[in-house]
Parts: structure tokens; C-alpha cells; sequence
């Protein structure tokens, strides 16, 4: 089940990059508000074009199965690599002293 969702999930990822990639530009609009003039800047975009309906689906379909592999791997073992892993050396022992400062001779206030 999860290699088949692996799988879903790649081809989701490679497909939503190449829809970005094949929609138009916008950057031209804003141009405007920076200078030029343009009734359009923020008001009615136009109608909504079959590949910005299948950005949204195909972005929301990413989000779900990136959801679910997450959901899906978190449900392993909890199980760590390190259990038989024996230390080569002991941990240092703490030692009572506090450390020396640099000035260990203080002048008493006049």
C-alpha cells in the first residue's frame, strides 16, 4: 500500500510542477501597480481556466497523499538503530570544584 502511494505521490509532484510551469505569467498586472495603470489590477481576474482547476485538484490531491505518508509513517515502530550500539567509552565523571576564574584575587571595596 505504501509503495503505491510512494509512487501516486512522485507523479502528483511531477505533474503540479508541470502545470505551474505551463500556466501564464501574472507578473504583468502588478507591473502596473508599481507605475503604469491598469483597471485590472484589483478587480475581476476573468474566468477561471481549466488549468487553474486542475492546479487546485492536483494541488489538493499533493496535499492528501502528503498527508497520508505521513500519517502512514508515523505508524512504524518506534524501534531505534542506536538500541545495540554498546559506548566505547564511559561518560566523563562531573567534578565537584567549580571552575577556576580568571580573577581570583578581589580588592575589597573602600
Amino acid at each position: 500500500m505504501v509503495p503505491i502511494i510512494v509512487i501516486l505521490h512522485v507523479c502528483i509532484c511531477v505533474a503540479l510542477i508541470l502545470i505551474v510551469l505551463l500556466q501564464k505569467g501574472k507578473g504583468a498586472g502588478m507591473g502596473a501597480a508599481f507605475g503604469g495603470s491598469s483597471q485590472t489590477v484589483f478587480g475581476s481576474a476573468g474566468a477561471t481556466t481549466l488549468l487553474h482547476k486542475v492546479t487546485t485538484v492536483v494541488a489538493v490531491v499533493f496535499m492528501l497523499t502528503s498527508l497520508g505518508l505521513s500519517f502512514l509513517f508515523s505508524q512504524g515502530g518506534s524501534t531505534s538503530i542506536m538500541e545495540d550500539v554498546i559506548p566505547s567509552q564511559p561518560p566523563a565523571a562531573e567534578s565537584g570544584k567549580a571552575p577556576a576564574q580568571g580573577n581570583e584575587t578581589q580588592s575589597e571595596p573602600q
